[in-house]
């Protein structure tokens, strides 16, 4: 009798964790979730968008972490992801995307013209091809268009980047609902920013700011940051790496600019969720109201 008890009892409390993270889920689907994930020494960026609908910004370096790390945003049960985009070709950002496109379904991969000889890009794009994913290259003006008043727009590249070096080439995007953006720039150095700063100005004003590359000095100027005036700034990076990411140089732009900084760096995926007015920062993925930073903007 005993061991049937036992049994049962393991069935209600299965039943009812499905049913708490059901209703979780359900709750966060009027939010735009915008999760940077701890993937160490990389790029990873997790959207659910207010409908719903789920979209992969990069995926570190291969070994799984950005497998663990979506396990950890989206519920156990969900296998499908509508669109994963590749900021560029180099390894910290597209080398754990063969095992997303392994692991879940996927409507539509996106890219940029650049490309690369590594086994890790060619490996990618014949996974995509053997599933047969639609892929499209995307220059700016297009957009991403989520149907429910989120969308993600490119502002670079704007022109052909054939033969470019990956990093000049990375996709750069502002993803929006309602009052609230956030400005991704995959591994852009100070030049693009430039060419950004005068082909844009004011348009690139945004409330989270992805600092480029990680935190090197390569990125993030002054004149780039001060255009930008986010509210906060996140640096993706690996605890202790060997480049000394983030570096001072770049801490102490984004202090002078009063930009509050939010670091991967081994401590949790950095994740903020908004209703198109304001936005709120969570210590970690549980989403709890303990795990609230206390700040809302």
């Amino acid at each position: 009798m005993k061991k049937y008890f036992k049994i049962y009892l393991l069935i209600l409390l299965v039943i009812a964790n499905v049913l708490i993270f059901s209703l979780a889920h359900e709750r966060s689907q009027h939010e735009l979730t915008v999760a940077f994930l701890d993937v160490g020494q990389g790029d990873a960026i997790f959207i659910e968008t207010p409908s719903g609908r789920q979209m992969l910004i990069d995926g570190g370096l291969p070994g799984g972490a950005v497998l663990r790390e979506l396990g950890k945003v989206m519920p156990f049960y969900d296998r499908s992801i509508d669109v994963i985009l590749a900021t560029h070709a180099d390894q910290d950002h597209i080398g754990g995307l063969n095992d997303v496109l392994n692991r879940y379904s996927v409507n539509l991969f996106v890219r940029t013209m650049t490309t690369s000889t590594s086994a890790v890009f060619e490996s990618l794009l014949a996974t995509a091809e053997k599933k047969k994913i639609k892929q499209e290259i995307i220059t700016a003006p297009e957009n991403v268009d989520f149907g429910d008043g989120s969308h993600f727009d490119i502002l670079f590249p704007d022109e052909d980047t054939s033969g470019w070096e990956t990093n000049e080439s990375s996709i750069v995007g502002k993803m929006i609902y309602g009052d609230s953006s956030f400005l991704l720039t995959g591994d852009s150095p100070i030049l693009i920013e430039k060419y950004l700063v005068e082909k844009y100005g004011p348009v690139l004003k945004s409330d989270v700011l992805k600092a480029g590359h990680h935190g090197s000095k390569y990125s993030s100027s002054e004149l780039y940051v001060e255009t930008v005036s986010p509210a906060y700034s996140v640096i993706s990076a690996g605890l202790n790496n060997s480049y000394g990411h983030p570096t001072q140089e770049v801490l102490d732009i984004l202090a002078k600019y009063k930009s509050k900084i939010a670091e991967t760096l081994g401590k949790g995926s950095v994740i903020f969720k908004s209703n198109g007015q304001t936005i709120i920062l969570l210590k970690n993925a549980s989403g709890s109201a303990t795990a609230l930073d206390g700040e809302v903007f």
